[in-house]
């Protein structure tokens, strides 16, 4: 076997490991939150940096659209990332770290819920999230890595994945966006 394929086969065998430790309770903790959310018409806002930030977009779009169910309230989610005139207006003017804080002022109400997406946990513009958020009375899930980072203290609900490979956290956020997603479309596989 070459360099490459035990790359290939290493990678796997870590990823299916670190998928196998995921703290499974944590994801009925937010699934719960966010059930609640959706029946309550609270608004859900989902902020990343990065790759965090295509994690970010990539959740928003699951939940609005793959969460659809006749009978039940839509899910109200907004990646604030996504809306790159404001973002850029808050980084070239006041400096990155706001550039999430100040949209969750214009638009947070007390009640609603902030999910952060960060590997390390650490982020400048996502702690100010946190600490915003807070202030306002939003609840607040993180989904990060490594060992949670300052992240971990500020938030309700922190899902620490169990690895330090960001490339592996990245991965199973991903996993863990598809898992809520699935979950608030009653458990059941998207097309089934």
């Amino acid at each position: 076997m070459n360099e490459k394929e035990n790359f290939v086969k290493l990678y796997t065998s870590q990823l299916i490991d670190v998928l196998n430790a995921l703290p499974e309770d944590k994801l009925h903790e937010i699934n719960n939150v966010l059930q609640d959310a959706r029946e309550t018409g609270k608004q859900i806002f989902v902020i990343g940096n990065g790759g965090s930030a295509a994690a970010a977009s990539h959740m928003v779009c699951d939940f609005a659209k793959n969460t659809r169910e006749d009978g039940k309230n839509r899910m109200r989610a907004i990646c604030l990332n996504d809306n790159t005139p404001s973002v850029m207006a808050y980084a070239n003017d006041e400096g990155y770290d706001v550039i999430f804080s100040e949209q969750l002022l214009n638009l947070g109400r007390p009640g609603d819920i902030l999910i952060a997406i960060s590997g390390s946990g650490n982020s400048a513009n996502i702690l100010k999230a946190l600490e915003t958020a807070r202030q306002m009375d939003i609840k607040i899930i993180g989904l990060t890595g490594f060992k949670g980072g300052k992240m971990k203290a500020l938030t309700d609900i922190c899902l620490i994945v169990p690895s330090d490979s960001m490339e592996m956290i990245e991965d199973v956020h991903l996993i863990i966006n598809h898992i809520l997603a699935g979950l608030l479309r009653g458990a059941v596989m998207y097309g089934h």
